[in-house]
């Protein structure tokens, strides 16, 4: 009975290690290159705070304050887990940059609330907002051409 309390002990203490290491690692990543003014991300979040496509990050508020101030933003609305989301970046980061598109982009995984607040039904959304009021949108993985037309047609 000894050995099977011993060996319980073993496991949970191995087990409470390896979620204190786990939440080190993730600390120190976001300790460094950390646009979203958040001490703890979600870890897929966490990974892509060195990936160059993911480098134009605007928080809620900041967004708020554009639209109340009646500017001008094109929003990409994305989430780390989505898979279309991780196909699309690749294609409309450096796209926008070429075509000086001042392409934003809005974490849904870590500000959830834009879901409603936008009324984003799918990701990724790119919504192009004249005045503070929008007047365009795009959803869903589409081709680079469709893409390109889109921001021709409502970004420049």
């Amino acid at each position: 009975m000894k050995k099977v309390i011993i060996f319980l002990a073993i496991i949970i203490l191995l087990f409470a290690g390896v979620g204190i290491l786990t939440k080190m690692q993730n600390e120190q990543k976001v300790s460094g290159n950390n646009p979203y003014g958040k001490n703890t991300l979600h870890p897929e979040t966490a990974n892509q705070l060195n990936d160059p496509n993911y480098s134009n990050i605007i928080l809620p508020s900041d967004l708020k304050d554009v639209l109340a101030d009646e500017g001008d933003a094109t929003v990409y609305f994305f989430s780390p887990l989505c898979e279309y989301c991780k196909k699309a970046t690749p294609i409309v980061s450096p796209l926008s940059e070429n075509m000086d598109v001042n392409l934003v982009q809005y974490n849904l995984l870590e500000f959830d609330e834009g879901f409603n607040d936008y009324a984003i039904k799918e990701t990724p959304t790119i919504i192009q907002f004249k005045d503070g009021k929008e007047t365009a949108r795009i959803t869903g993985l589409q081709d680079k051409a469709v893409f390109e037309n889109w921001f021709n047609e409502h970004s420049k």
